[in-house]
């Protein structure tokens, strides 16, 4: 998300009962169930978005360094990207020369993550829509597909008893279209009861992050009546865009929207702020997921100094 197109939108009717935490200064934001306690973890997950990656900065090498504290520090057993990988692809002046840099930095620093499964979703500045028609390979929403490496704009997995449902939220009004709300009600109906299941989306789907800068799913009262109905199988949904850590549980469905990687766009960040490279009260950084067999899950976002 562009700074200069955030807009203030007044908070959802859908907050009653929603507890948040927002962005911490200096400090990790966390959702520790107190219930995790002698569970048996499945996997432990890192989940970066935002990353913004350009020349300039010294953004490729800050980038590096945090994948390598990741891998060091936390040793996750695979990754989940949250789109907006490349700095932008979208404006109307970018060129292809631009494009084809952005994607080869991201080549470049993903490389780290050789021995990693990395599952990505496509942010709103990935595509180039202003390719020199629409049926160059570089146009749109498939070229990022190619670029990141994912079967298809939407798409799931499974790993241990976990489900896994990556979402394309880059239609009208930020949104999911009819053929793939379509294809998540079969996804979720599928699914033998009580399976865990994690969704990622770029854009928030509910939290308190949309209420302050906009950038939030238009269709999540109709996302938040499916995921009520499968309430025994859907236990987080995870998203970026807003560049703001936020928490956010409704009908016992955790919502989480992590800072980005880039924080500031990889720049000092806001005048009055608590620290370097800040977007409003949140640092750059990255999440972590601890994932359990029973389906309890904690999220901690931790502020990256580069």
């Amino acid at each position: 998300m562009k700074l200069n197109r955030r807009s203030l939108l007044k908070a959802a009717g859908l907050a009653t009962g929603m507890v948040a935490t927002g962005g911490l200064p200096a400090l990790a934001s966390t959702n520790k169930s107190k219930n995790s306690k002698g569970k048996k973890l499945a996997l432990t997950v890192a989940h970066i978005t935002d990353v913004h990656i350009r020349e300039g900065e010294n953004a490729p090498e800050r980038f590096k360094q945090c994948l390598k504290q990741i891998i060091t520090k936390h040793k996750p057993n695979f990754f989940l990207n949250g789109g907006d990988s490349i700095n932008d692809a979208s404006y109307d002046q970018v060129t292809y020369d631009q494009v084809i840099k952005q994607w080869s930095i991201w080549d470049e620093c993903t490389a780290l993550l050789y021995k990693y499964e990395l599952h990505s979703c496509i942010g709103n500045h990935d595509p180039w829509w202003k390719a020199p028609s629409k049926e160059d390979e570089m146009y749109g929403k498939n070229y990022v597909v190619k670029r990141l490496k994912i079967p298809h704009r939407y798409y799931s997995f499974r790993k241990k008893n976990w489900h896994f449902i990556i979402l394309d939220g880059n239609n009208s009004n930020i949104s999911l279209d009819e053929e793939q709300f379509d294809w998540l009600k079969a996804e979720l109906e599928k699914l033998p009861a009580s399976t865990p299941t994690l969704l990622m989306s770029h854009y928030p789907i509910l939290g308190t992050t949309q209420a302050l800068v906009g950038g939030g799913h238009s269709d999540c009262k109709k996302l938040k009546d499916l995921f009520y109905k499968h309430r025994d199988k859907v236990k987080i949904c995870l998203s970026g865009h807003n560049h703001l850590s936020d928490q956010t549980r409704y009908n016992d469905v955790l919502y989480c929207c992590n800072g980005a990687m880039s924080g500031f766009w990889w720049g000092k960040g806001d005048a009055e702020s608590a620290g370097p490279g800040y977007y409003l009260e949140t640092p750059p950084g990255y999440a972590m997921l601890n994932l359990y067999e029973d389906g309890t899950v904690e999220n901690e976002y931790f502020p990256h100094t580069y």
